[in-house]
């Protein structure tokens, strides 16, 4: 059987493959191949069951909020391959990079991340190169080949060995338990996500993608750095108008990247034309899977999986999908039984202004939990100062914030706090816990001398704050180098420039191991020192040499105190006892990036 010429240039080879393939749905893009491959033993895979063509014509425009896309995904993603393995940026998640900080960027105001389920299956799944391990029981292929012929799909479902042995493993209790999570999520996010893939005449099905990536869970982050429902790197998430700053990351926005994703992948189909390769260079890059098709010449993810031409993790995540997609058609043909979850529902308001998420939690009566799940794309508890962003509010609670809202200043709405009053409570009691006075107090909510007040009663408590936004300038945060990082590729991650990186590092060349620890002020936001600091640096260094250390020592031990942690305590009530943050003291501590808190540790706190 011929074959393509190993050596046929990349574009060549993708634009004879969008010239064979046209855009006419899964069925095409199965039956003409780019190689026809030889037949394959019957008893290890199954021929596709192909569903009907799909409806790819574009039934709407895409999201105006993402950066407008070239109608040709060849034109547009292709030279971004090229330039991207130029430039040295990771092809997707095979690559061992992150693109985020081990340490909280803003202390105690952090957005949790979940673990990525595609790491856990990788994990704790058999691999490729191991098999299935014990025999597969033959009943469950029964199962799985008499399901394509009663469940609509609109993606080719095959049935092999390979995906067989990862049905198998979903039915066992970790892969279980990953199955079960993701298809409860599911509830969640699968109106929003199917209009978004049928936006761009894409098949549904392709929505497990995204529970094989992160069961659904928008804060997922795997080990590679990927985040969100899609999983998506930061270079590539840019390349679809997803942005991301210290307040904000829209890859974690269930709408955004989702009609990125679903752009990325109708980009991908036109380039490859066959969604079992489309699968594989979402998880592992167009590129990886260009250059294994032109090593081996065959344009056939299975051919390339017998041939081992791509990543281990490639491999297996086609198959992931196949054997997700199976058991998410019909759960109770391999014994689960899930209640999906509610869609979301959603106020949207614009505030137009930075406003932090516990006011409006306690403005609105709802606890922070189901803001932050409503706007998980806030990595800290203050929004941006951005007259556009929408914040998502719990249904038919807009007119309570919009009303509770006109009674504090725009300006204020980052430091002020609303307090539900309990029983026994005073003023003079809620003056001390905000740190402010009784009379300020008093006076934004009109009360007079000898206020009569009940369990139950909300005040407005105007905390003062030193700058407009609660997030703390000039405490940076820690960053541990990784193999493909370059100063260039770091500085653009957290918005600051390669002179800053290497004023704040004491580097003296624009080289940078792996392994080494960066401090970091994100956008630049490094402290100013005061005159007291600066006449004392210039004093300690032109002491004399023998005096320098001790001065130096002296001059910490002015400016610090320790604390001893009592049973209970957490940063969090250490960091507002002491009127700091979280990450404040996770810089003065560092043994708190490896291990957290524990009784009997001693704290080191900077006077305030």
């Amino acid at each position: 059987m011929p074959k393509l010429r190993a050596l046929l240039p990349a574009t060549l080879l993708i634009l004879t493959g969008i010239g064979m393939f046209s855009l006419g749905g899964c069925e095409d893009s199965v039956r003409n191949a780019v190689v026809n491959h030889p037949d394959l033993n019957p008893n290890s895979i199954s021929a596709p069951v192909i569903s009907e063509q799909l409806p790819l014509e574009r039934k709407s425009a895409r999201m105006p909020l993402l950066a407008p896309m070239s109608p040709d995904g060849l034109q547009r993603l292709g030279p971004q391959v090229e330039t991207a393995a130029v430039a040295g940026h990771p092809e997707e998640h095979s690559v061992d990079t992150n693109a985020v900080p081990e340490a909280d960027g803003a202390g105690d105001s952090e957005q949790k991340s979940e673990p990525a389920a595609i790491d856990e299956i990788a994990a704790s799944a058999p691999s490729v190169d191991e098999g299935p391990g014990e025999p597969l029981d033959p009943r469950l292929r029964t199962r799985a080949e008499g399901e394509l012929q009663e469940v609509s799909h609109d993606i080719p479902l095959t049935v092999n060995d390979a995906v067989l042995s990862f049905v198998n493993y979903f039915q066992t209790a970790r892969g279980r338990a990953i199955v079960e999570t993701g298809l409860r999520r599911a509830g969640r996010y699968r109106p929003m996500i199917e209009g978004a893939l049928r936006d761009e005449g894409m098949p549904t099905d392709l929505m497990y993608l995204a529970q094989a990536e992160s069961a659904f869970q928008p804060q997922a982050l795997s080990k590679a750095g990927a985040r969100g429902l899609w999983q998506f790197m930061s270079f590539r998430g840019e390349q679809y108008g997803l942005q991301h700053d210290r307040l904000v990351d829209d890859r974690q926005d269930p709408e955004k990247a989702t009609r990125a994703a679903a752009a990325h992948l109708r980009d991908l189909y036109q380039m490859f034309g066959d969604w079992y390769l489309v699968m594989a260079a979402y998880n592992s890059g167009p590129l990886t899977v260009q250059r294994a098709i032109e090593r081996t010449g065959y344009a056939d993810f299975w051919e390339l999986y017998r041939l081992n031409a791509l990543p281990k993790e490639t491999r297996n995540y086609v198959p992931i999908i196949l054997a997700l997609t199976l058991i998410a058609k019909d759960p109770a043909r391999y014994g689960i039984e899930v209640d999906p979850e509610a869609p979301l529902r959603s106020d949207d308001v614009q505030p137009g202004h930075p406003i932090d998420l516990r006011l409006v939690a306690d403005t609105i009566d709802v606890d922070l939990d189901t803001l932050r799940s409503l706007n998980p794309e806030l990595l800290r508890l203050v929004t941006p100062d951005d007259p556009n962003f929408v914040l998502h509010l719990p249904e038919g609670t807009s007119e309570r914030f919009q009303s509770g809202m006109m009674a504090i200043p725009p300006e204020k709405w980052v430091s002020w706090r609303r307090h539900t009053l309990e029983e026994g409570e005073t003023l003079s009691g809620l003056a001390r816990q905000y740190h402010v006075e009784v009379a300020a107090i008093a006076d934004v909510n009109g009360l007079d001398a000898h206020p009569s007040l009940e369990a139950g009663d909300k005040l407005i408590i105007p905390v003062n704050s030193s700058s407009p936004s609660s997030l703390p300038v000039g405490n940076p945060v820690r960053y541990r180098v990784r193999s493909s990082d370059t100063l260039e590729t770091i500085a653009d991650e957290f918005n600051v420039t390669v002179p800053e990186l290497k004023k704040w590092n004491g580097l003296r060349s624009a080289r940078v191991s792996s392994g080494v620890r960066l401090k970091i002020y994100p956008d630049g936001l490094a402290p100013s020192p005061s005159p007291r600091e600066d006449s004392e640096t210039r004093s300690v260094a032109s002491a004399a040499p023998g005096t320098r250390s001790t001065r130096l020592k002296q001059v910490a031990a002015e400016q610090t105190i320790s604390h001893r942690v009592q049973p209970g305590e957490t940063l969090w009530s250490i960091a507002r006892a002491y009127m700091t943050t979280v990450e404040a003291l996770r810089s003065a501590n560092q043994y708190l990036f490896s291990r957290p808190l524990e009784a009997g540790d001693t704290l080191i706190l900077s006077r305030q």
